[in-house]
């Protein structure tokens, strides 16, 4: 969290000073700085008056003028210095609740900051839209850089590439030109990064597009992937359920495991209820399957040679592969004792 030197409250108590009471208690009721710190709407307030909602909204604006134009505004010019020089060191791009909880630890106090936030000069409000979040920035100039970073990092990764944090950083800065050495840092970069709206991260930190079945996560086989992913090699079932639960808190049932693996391309059996990523280069299909694809690459091949290659992509008993050969549908002996394919 970020420090500010000054009192958002005691700051925001003397610019209300210069409005008369109902414009006082617009704004009040508006930016959630009273004891309620829940914000009202415009037509909220406007039944509390009995006037339309529009002409609470001109009453609003029509306060925040005043106070614009007020000696108390001039008199606190510091604090909003302050707070454009604060938010320029966080990055001069944020998102709104993150700078919000950045320099507030409650409600109240991230309410006061929002109103000084509206009535400052120094600083622009960029509503949320398809690609990003509500952000607040006091450089338009880097706001362009950092948006052009973050559409050319969304068109450089595959549908269902995954990359660590370091990874997805290293990439973001790599795309933004010209940025300001201060500004080329890492818990930047993350915060640049938060406020995309098409890039994520997995309950795993891994981060890659919002839409793939990589970072949204929705069941069982989706934490499945992410477990074996961190874990590197083939996993029986049961160790991925307990890893499931171990992870992310999410009690899971073996046997609703194992089915949802069966069910998913993402995974391959690799023998006695283990299973393996199809990216890591295995591939589905029965033992004979397995043989078959092996000679077609390698040509004929001794009986242990070919127990040697499956077992690279199997966790199978010596004697299934063995019996898996003799099937004369499929495979023969040569004479100098390798086998072929039919």
């Amino acid at each position: 969290m970020s420090k500010l030197s000054f009192k958002p409250k005691q700051v925001t108590k003397s610019l209300l000073g210069a409005l008369r009471e109902r414009s006082l208690d617009v704004v009040a009721s508006r930016f959630g700085l009273k004891t309620d710190v829940q914000r009202k709407t415009l037509e909220a307030i406007g039944q509390k008056y009995s006037i339309t909602r529009e002409r609470i909204r001109q009453i609003e604006n029509s306060a925040l003028n005043t106070i614009r134009k007020s000696d108390e505004f001039i008199a606190e010019q510091a604090a909003f210095d302050e707070l454009r020089d604060t938010l320029h060191s966080l990055g001069a791009v944020i998102g709104e609740q993150e700078l919000l909880e950045q320099l507030g630890d409650d409600q109240t106090i991230q309410n006061h900051i929002y109103f000084l936030l509206v009535l400052g000069d120094h600083f622009k409000f960029h509503k949320e839209n398809e690609n990003f979040k509500a952000r607040w920035t006091t450089d338009d100039i880097t706001l362009e850089k950092v948006h052009d970073a973050l559409a050319n990092l969304y068109e450089d990764l595959e549908d269902d590439e995954i990359l660590s944090e370091s990874e997805i950083i290293d990439k973001l800065l790599q795309n933004i030109q010209a940025i300001n050495e201060e500004h080329r840092d890492q818990e930047i970069a993350k915060r640049w990064l938060r406020v995309s709206k098409k890039i994520s991260p997995n309950p795993l930190n891994e981060w890659g597009k919002s839409h793939s079945k990589n970072v949204k996560v929705r069941g069982v086989k989706d934490y499945a992937f992410l477990v074996m992913r961190k874990h590197g090699n083939p996993m029986h079932f049961r160790e991925v359920a307990d890893a499931i639960t171990e992870l992310f808190g999410k009690k899971t049932h073996p046997a609703t495991t194992h089915n949802e693996l069966i069910k998913d391309s993402r995974f391959v059996l690799v023998g006695r209820g283990k299973y393996g990523l199809r990216e890591w280069g295995y591939k589905p299909g029965v033992v004979k399957d397995v043989i078959k694809e092996i000679l077609e690459k390698h040509g004929p091949l001794t009986r242990d040679d070919i127990v040697g290659h499956v077992m690279k992509e199997r966790f199978l008993k010596r004697n299934t592969i063995l019996v898996n050969l003799q099937n004369p549908e499929y495979f023969t002996r040569l004479e100098d004792g390798r086998y072929t394919i039919i």
